[in-house]
């Protein structure tokens, strides 16, 4: 199985990958969309990409491949604990810092610790916490990097500070994308998008409401924009259940009487590995 994911070596992107398939071929590609184009054109037969964080929410860059790219579905989902670490070039001190390079999610996960012990230094976004490593270390200016502990093996720094995430419940949630999405095993999540063509109260609940009746949990509800103007919507809902289970299928069925667009993203097994 050939793997792409958000690289370089050394991201948390990487460590979801290893978790999930151990024996695969690993494709580090720049960007999430580019790891999950190549699924596309054959270059990688899954990609694991971040799609929510238990502090920061939702990845919008996923989420919108999802709803605008065809042919991508979920397949399957994990969720590991992020473990944030500062870490610079040999020789860098904490007190020499002048800016740190992270990626945007990672930089506001640390956004107390960089205002305790780096009040004075500039936050610096990066593509991916690995290629901040490289940045920091070339950097013009005393740098530092936040990214995973492997990624100072990896790229020749020390480190500096472990474990400086704000919260220690941080957690990210991965899914994997493919061609197709799982067969039912039983205990299993879809996840769904939808928007209206109009604006009047109640056709949200109307949708949720269906979902009531037919006593469907819904685990996430969240929106994003259409691109199409300000006050219009997709809304991506995650439930319970199988597209096959037939209350599901019925339910879905209804749905879209009510909605303008409809997509399933996929169907998958609800548990994967975490830690």
């Amino acid at each position: 199985m050939r793997l792409s994911y958000l690289g370089p070596p050394g991201t948390f992107s990487e460590e979801a990958a290893v978790r999930f398939a151990p024996d695969a071929e690993l494709v580090p590609l720049p960007t999430i969309t580019a790891s999950a184009v190549a699924v596309l054109s054959g270059e990688a037969d899954v990609a694991v990409a971040p799609v929510e964080n238990s502090l920061q929410g939702a990845v919008t860059e996923t989420l919108d491949l999802l709803i605008h790219r065809e042919g991508l579905h979920i397949s399957h989902e994990l969720a590991i604990d992020v473990v944030h670490n500062l870490m610079a070039a040999p020789g860098v001190k904490v007190s020499d810092v002048k800016r740190v390079y992270s990626h945007p999610q990672a930089l506001g996960q640390c956004a107390r610790y960089i205002a305790e012990h780096l009040p004075g230094a500039e936050a610096a976004a990066a593509i991916s916490t690995a290629g901040a490593v490289e940045q920091a270390i070339s950097a013009d200016v005393p740098s530092a990097a936040i990214a995973p502990r492997r990624a100072a093996a990896l790229y020749g720094a020390t480190l500096l500070a472990e474990g400086i995430q704000d919260d220690d419940s941080n957690m990210t949630r991965f899914v994997v994308l493919a061609t197709e999405d799982s067969a039912p095993t039983g205990d299993d999540k879809t996840s769904v998008c939808f928007s209206f063509d109009e604006d009047r109260s109640g056709l949200l609940f109307g949708v949720m409401e269906r979902f009531a009746q037919a006593g469907i949990n819904l685990a996430k509800v969240e929106s994003r924009p259409t691109r199409v103007g300000l006050g219009r919507y997709y809304f991506l809902i995650d439930l319970d259940g199988h597209r096959r289970d037939p209350k599901v299928a019925a339910v879905l069925e209804s749905v879209k009487e009510l909605v303008s667009e409809f997509k399933i993203f996929g169907s998958y097994p609800k548990h994967g590995p975490s830690g």
